[in-house]
């Protein structure tokens, strides 16, 4: 080893029966500059058709939750026959109050009917007669009047008791708690033998089952949400459900500066329950974007990068925006040309400035019959 000129060169000499020796230097800073540091693949950004998408976080809620009370004061409750969690039918019965004084009210007002009634015809009868007594001269025309007066009265009696029979007949079906529609009880505060009054709350149905999700999005992203939007939504439970935006909140919250989006999910909701929070996805349309294969993106120190091979087979690193996702393919939204050659795998271990030796992408494997 000898050094010449401030380097160090190594000479290798071979000697054979005394002939002259032949020696070989090799500058080895010069020669590894010139050695390709990696083999790579290259490929050109694509354009693709890409779904708009706004992620957004919300809370599951009933579609519309019905409260059931009693319409019948003071009375108390003999039965339950649902419990929560339970689905039930429009007019099926829920609870059963107290009727023996209800019952014995009804059966009143239907004797003081029919005592009016049969008042009433009487007073029929004799108007009937003063009328005719009256047209040959034997009755006035005052005693005719009167008698015309209490033909009215009697059947006004009538018409009253007749209501006062639908009156207490509405009380009695009172004392059957019903079901308003369909739906499933989301709460119960029913309990046998309780006294309850007018207006007390005795359930809640969650009608036909709906459920709903609730996302909360910026001011910025509303004018971009259209009524009947798709929407994925995933709930805690992890269950992962299919909607579509039934609605967009006419305003926006003054404290978050954030609207609501109502999305209907099927009936079915299996695991997913009312109350609990979910991140989902509202569906914008499609639209045109730039896109190179995911493994070509490098992310380092919080940033996106790509590796670009010019002509003379050197890597330049460029810094990009990236945007959507698509299978393996990733949108690069800004700092990278169209026609430029990406590194299609293996970034992560260039730098800039590096050497690449480029080679033909291999053929796709045939699928196996």
């Amino acid at each position: 080893m000898k050094k010449l000129g401030g380097r160090w060169s190594v000479w290798a000499c071979v000697g054979f029966l005394g002939i002259a020796s032949t020696c070989l230097a090799d500058e080895s800073p010069k020669a590894a500059a010139a050695k390709p540091s990696l083999t790579v693949t290259v490929a050109t950004p694509q354009t693709a058709s890409l779904a708009q998408k706004i992620s957004a976080n919300g809370s599951l809620a009933a579609w519309q939750e019905a409260i059931i009370g009693a319409e019948a004061n003071g009375l108390k409750i003999n039965e339950v026959l649902v419990n929560v969690g339970d689905r039930v039918q429009r007019g099926d019965v829920l609870a059963n109050l107290q009727s023996d004084t209800l019952r014995a009210e009804l059966a009143q007002a239907e004797a003081a009917l029919a005592e009016a009634t049969a008042s009433a015809q009487e007073a029929k009868a004799q108007s009937d007669r003063a009328r005719s007594l009256q047209q040959q001269g034997f009755f006035s025309s005052a005693q005719l009047s009167q008698t015309l007066s209490a033909d009215a009265s009697a059947q006004a009696r009538v018409q009253s008791a007749r209501a006062l029979v639908q009156l207490q007949t509405v009380r009695l079906s009172q004392t059957q708690v019903r079901a308003p529609d369909a739906g499933v009880i989301s709460a119960r505060q029913a309990t046998v033998g309780s006294v309850v009054g007018a207006g007390t709350e005795l359930f809640r149905l969650i009608r036909q089952g709906r459920i709903e999700w609730r996302a909360e999005v910026t001011a910025a992203e509303i004018g971009r949400i259209q009524v009947g939007a798709p929407a994925q939504v995933k709930a805690a439970s992890g269950q992962v459900l299919q909607g579509k935006v039934r609605m967009v909140a006419p305003s926006v919250d003054a404290q978050t500066r954030n609207a609501i989006v109502y999305v209907d999910l099927p009936s079915a909701t299996g695991s997913a329950r009312a109350g609990m929070y979910a991140q989902g996805e509202i569906a914008l349309g499609q639209s045109q974007a730039l896109t190179v294969p995911q493994a070509a993106v490098v992310v380092r120190d919080g940033f996106s990068y790509v590796y670009t091979v010019g002509a003379d087979q050197k890597v330049s690193q460029l810094k990009v925006q990236t945007g959507r996702q698509s299978g393996d393919r990733v949108e690069v939204t800004s700092g990278l040309k169209a026609d430029a050659r990406v590194v299609a795998s293996g970034g992560a271990f260039l730098n800039q400035g590096d050497t690449v030796r480029v080679v033909d992408a291999p053929a796709p494997t045939p699928a196996s019959k």
